[in-house]
């Protein structure tokens, strides 16, 4: 896939203020400072298309980007620790629940997590919670480049042996750098044949 245009859209407090539009949407979610916005603006190829911040919990509402006018890509809050208090954490919590289970546009939802660590138990958490929800995602290892090649292999085993615990069928992943920009083409040539997919499948029904 080849990024034409990617401009700032709107943020939204809750999926009941998301735009009405019948563009498919594939949205990013990841423990707070795993790497979001970084990644978005990689994929994009803008630098400040996404703000990007040391501090954890920044995002808190759910960011709407334009790419080649023909899809969105949604940057969700983050989740996990964030120096904001414990009612704004739980609205946050509920902002990212509504919108993946009631946003109809939602195509595949990217759960980033971060490669430097074995795996956690908030991520393994959330992830089978899509899983009992049916909500169809994949997985993204971030900030590989400060990591060695072992290292990386054997925390994406152990993440797999972890998921194997509970699922029969493990998701796909990738792996990405925003600084050595590794994984670009192979996360956007995904969203690509799942866009192509729901087109043929819209022009089936």
């Amino acid at each position: 896939m080849v990024i034409r245009t990617a401009k700032f859209v709107a943020s939204y407090p809750s999926v009941q203020k998301c735009p009405k539009t019948d563009l498919p949407e594939y949205a990013f979610i990841g423990r707070s400072n795993v790497g979001k916005s970084s990644l978005i603006n990689m994929l994009t190829c803008t630098k400040a298309l996404a703000k990007v911040s040391q501090t954890p919990g920044k995002t808190q509402l759910i960011n709407y980007y334009l790419i080649n006018d023909e899809w969105h890509l949604v940057d969700l809050p983050g989740y996990g620790y964030a120096k904001v208090s414990k009612s704004e954490r739980e609205k946050f919590s509920d902002i990212v629940l509504n919108y993946i289970l009631k946003r109809e546009n939602l195509h595949l939802l990217f759960v980033l997590v971060d490669s430097r660590l074995e795996p956690q138990e908030i991520d393994i958490q959330f992830i089978n919670w899509l899983g009992m929800n049916q909500v169809p995602f994949a997985l993204i290892f971030t900030k590989t480049d400060k990591v060695s090649s072992t290292v990386l292999e054997q925390n994406i085993e152990l993440h797999k042996k972890e998921l194997l615990k509970t699922w029969e069928e493990l998701p796909p992943f990738f792996t990405t750098s925003c600084v050595t920009r590794t994984g670009r083409e192979d996360v956007l040539n995904y969203i690509d044949s799942v866009f192509q997919e729901a087109k043929i499948t819209h022009c089936q029904v």
